[in-house]
This record gives C-alpha cells, sequence and structure tokens, in this order.
C-alpha cells in the first residue's frame, strides 16, 4: 500500500498537441477517403507464441493527413506509400494495425504512419523502450522491449529515422536520417526512448525498417561550456556506450513550454536538480549556464578534477538556420557524487572540508540551510549491529545542532553535490550540497 500525505501534483501537458502518443494497435473496422475506424487491441497476457490480440470495446477514429501525407506501410505486401487519404486503402478493412497518431488541438487524431497486416504479431512485435546499447561496429543497437529485456535490431542502409514532433505535422512525417551513419556519428545513443519498426518481426537477427526516436537524451560530464554549446561525456560501465558530444543550443526564438505562472519560455532553459521552479532562461541563460557548468572540484593527487554533470533533452534542429543535428532544449546540473571521504575542516559558518581517498587538497562544501531549498541531511548510525537512517532537518535549531555535532573533523561523510568554479586566489572551487551522509557510532570502514 502506498500512503500520500499532502497534497500530490502530476506534470501538467500545458500543449496537448505536443504530446507523444504511444502507438496505437487496433483492427479496422472501417475505411472512408479521410479517416481509419478501428477497434482497439491489446496483446493477450500472459504473452502467447505467437503475439494474439484481444479485442476490447473501444472504438477510435483516425484521421488521414491531408496536407502531408500518412506513411502507410503494408507488412504483408512490403509496400510502403505516402497517402491524403486512404480512397486507395480500402485493403485495411479487417485487418491489424499499429499506428503513430498525434493530436490536434480539436481533440481528434491524425495518422501520421500506419503499419497493417493480417497477422497481429507482425504489427505488434516491434520494441519499444530505451536504448541499452549501441554497437557501432556491427550496426546493432539493442532496446528494452515492454517486459524490460533487451532485443537486438540491426540498422541497415534502409532504415529511416524519425524524431516525433507533433506540434510540427511536416517534421512528424518526414525522416531525419537514413542508414548506418545516424550511429557512427553518435546521433542516436544509449538512453534515447524510441519505438522500433521491423522489416520480418520473425526474422533473425530483426531489421529495422524505421525507428521513431521519442526523447532524445544526452548527459554526463559537462566539459567547453560556452555561450554557444558544450560537450557532453558520459561514463558507462559498459565503455562501448560512451561517447563525447558536443551540442549547441535551440535558437532563441524557440519556443520551449511555459513557466510556472503560465508564460511561454523561447530558448535555452536550466536549473540546479529538484529546483525546477527555479530556472533560468531568456537573455543571458546560455552564459549563465556556462558559469555554472563550467565548475570543477579538484581533490588533486589520483582524483584529480570532478567536473560538473548534466541531462539535457535534445531536438532535431535548432528552430532557425540549422534544420539538422541535435540541439539542446535545456540541461539540468545534477549533483556529483564524491568518493566516501572525511572531515577535514570542522563544520562552522554553513562550510566544512572534506578529503578523500587518493586525494592530496581538501574542497569546501556550502550548505544551504534556507528553508525550502535547503540541502539534505542524513545521519547514519550503527550501534549493536542496528543501522539506523534519521533525516535530519537543517532549517531548526536542533538539527543544525545535530550536523553540526556529526561533521566534526576526522568524521567519515558521503557528499552529493554540484561543483562551483573556484574564486581566486583560491584553486580547488567548492561544491554546492545537495545531500550529505554522515556517521556515528560504529564507523563504516573507507
Amino acid at each position: 500500500m502506498v500512503n500520500f500525505n499532502g497534497p500530490v501534483r502530476r506534470l501538467a501537458v500545458p500543449d496537448i498537441t505536443r504530446l507523444v502518443l504511444r502507438h496505437t494497435y487496433g483492427t479496422v473496422t472501417g475505411v472512408s477517403s479521410g479517416s481509419l475506424a478501428i477497434t482497439k487491441d491489446f496483446a493477450v497476457y500472459p504473452a502467447t507464441n505467437p503475439e494474439t490480440a484481444i479485442a476490447s470495446a473501444q472504438t477510435l477514429t483516425i484521421d488521414a493527413d491531408g496536407a502531408n501525407g500518412t506513411i502507410v506501410y503494408d507488412l504483408d505486401a512490403g509496400t510502403r506509400m505516402v497517402v491524403k487519404n486512404f480512397d486507395s486503402e480500402s485493403s485495411l478493412s479487417g485487418r491489424y494495425v499499429r499506428i503513430a497518431a498525434r493530436y490536434q488541438e480539436n481533440g481528434s487524431l491524425v495518422a501520421v504512419r500506419v503499419w497493417a497486416s493480417s497477422q497481429f504479431s507482425k504489427v505488434w512485435l516491434s520494441p519499444e523502450g530505451h536504448v541499452l546499447h549501441v554497437d557501432t561496429a556491427s550496426d546493432v543497437i539493442t532496446v528494452a522491449n515492454e517486459n524490460g529485456r533487451g532485443v537486438p535490431v540491426t540498422v541497415d542502409a534502409g532504415t529511416q529515422f524519425f524524431f516525433r514532433t507533433p506540434a510540427n505535422a511536416l517534421a512528424d512525417a518526414t525522416p531525419i536520417a537514413t542508414g548506418t551513419g545516424f550511429l557512427n556519428n553518435q546521433q542516436l545513443v544509449r538512453g534515447f526512448k524510441v519505438h522500433v519498426s521491423v522489416v520480418d518481426p520473425l526474422a533473425v537477427p530483426m531489421v529495422a525498417d524505421t525507428i521513431d526516436i521519442e526523447t532524445a537524451a544526452y548527459g554526463g560530464h559537462i566539459s567547453n561550456a560556452s555561450d554557444t554549446g558544450f560537450t557532453y561525456t558520459s561514463q558507462y560501465l559498459a565503455v562501448g556506450d560512451n561517447y563525447s558530444v558536443s551540442l549547441g543550443y535551440i535558437a532563441a526564438t524557440l519556443a520551449n513550454g511555459f513557466d510556472d505562472n503560465g508564460n511561454p519560455i523561447t530558448g535555452f532553459k536550466w536549473w540546479d536538480f529538484t529546483f525546477p521552479t527555479t530556472v533560468t532562461f531568456g537573455t543571458g541563460a546560455t552564459m549563465s549556464f556556462a558559469a555554472a557548468a563550467e565548475g570543477a572540484v579538484n581533490f588533486g593527487g589520483t582524483v584529480g578534477a570532478l567536473p560538473a554533470w548534466g541531462e539535457s533533452r535534445a531536438t532535431w534542429g535548432d528552430g532557425a538556420s540549422n534544420a539538422s543535428g541535435w540541439y539542446v532544449r535545456d540541461a539540468v546540473l545534477v549533483p556529483t557524487p564524491l568518493p566516501l571521504g572525511t572531515v577535514s575542516t570542522a563544520f562552522s559558518a554553513n562550510s566544512f572540508t572534506v578529503i578523500v581517498p587518493g586525494g592530496t587538497l581538501p574542497v569546501t562544501v556550502d550548505v544551504s540551510t534556507t528553508m525550502g531549498s535547503a540541502t539534505l541531511v542524513y545521519q547514519i548510525d550503527r550501534a549493536n549491529g542496528v543501522v539506523t537512517v534519521s533525516p535530519i532537518d537543517i532549517t531548526s535549531s536542533s538539527g543544525f545542532a545535530a550536523i553540526t555535532a556529526g561533521l566534526t573533523a576526522g568524521a567519515p561523510v558521503k557528499v552529493f553535490g554540484v561543483p562551483q568554479a573556484p574564486v581566486a586566489p583560491a584553486t580547488t572551487g567548492t561544491l554546492k550540497a545537495y545531500v550529505i551522509v554522515y556517521y556515528t557510532g560504529t564507523m563504516p570502514s573507507m
């Protein structure tokens, strides 16, 4: 049982036309010039082999894109057509379909792409999930399916890539690239959210016909930050998935959501992790991000400098002069985890210094006691084989006294925070603490 104490807010969707819908499955019950009528289908659970469908009582009307065209794939015949109406598609009646659709402002659904077959298993068997691995040597990507298992899919010269942009009908239906070069240029990497359609779902290995990119997510260490862009360098344990990609910002005129008061935002925006209400946008946003992201804390020795980390969503094209390439819409500075360290200078005046194994220099950790944005602090006490984890409210006098008593010289401590650039004459930088864990009782081993 989950009990939510207090108000629970969901993330609002300010513009339904920008909502990326999951693919819809169904049986076509009627074909007219402008639309398809379908009865929604669901895969039987637990799964069967071959996959079979369960028809629901829900019906939907899906319109053709009369302006830009809807792509129709006949998986039985192996054909592909672009149609602006369904006059020539009477053969769809009675067949299973998978439909990538977008909302219109009036609530109607318009088909971007339609896959059709007399066998449900052909339209269903297409992995949808996060990219788990990209092998550029063999041109194989591994995509999580609905069971969370990785499905290997080969990318060949005919594979088309689409970036889902429901707010722009023409862009939503136009491939952004074709072929294996898209992988080799690190334009599809681990962490992307995709939906793959395969040429033959029964083939081993499966070959991707189309890949819908629903979310283009990059992240990692930040370097070379300036007012024109920056570089992300990932650090996965699977070395083959790592990348180093330089990305520019979207154009200052491109619509990019709304602020907390409902006012539209244009251009790049950024914020510190868990503080989306303090988003920075508008004039000077790229410069302020560059200043914040260039921060690093330097422990010296074998540890060296630990740079800032971030996560971003990217869009295809910058919305102005560049029609291709990934550009970041936003960035979130996330806490950098330090190795388990030792307090070198005791907590005083909302800061302390910490050293870590392998480092030769102490680094200052700044702690916030401001109500609503205070550093999260946890005391872990081990006594008589019992471990007790206690949150400490450092905005209270008792909590402040507890952290003062806990962060004495020599105490082991674990810190997560955002590096801040050093201010002369200092050379090590400081860490803006997000989470601090200190230990009492029987000490953990280092």
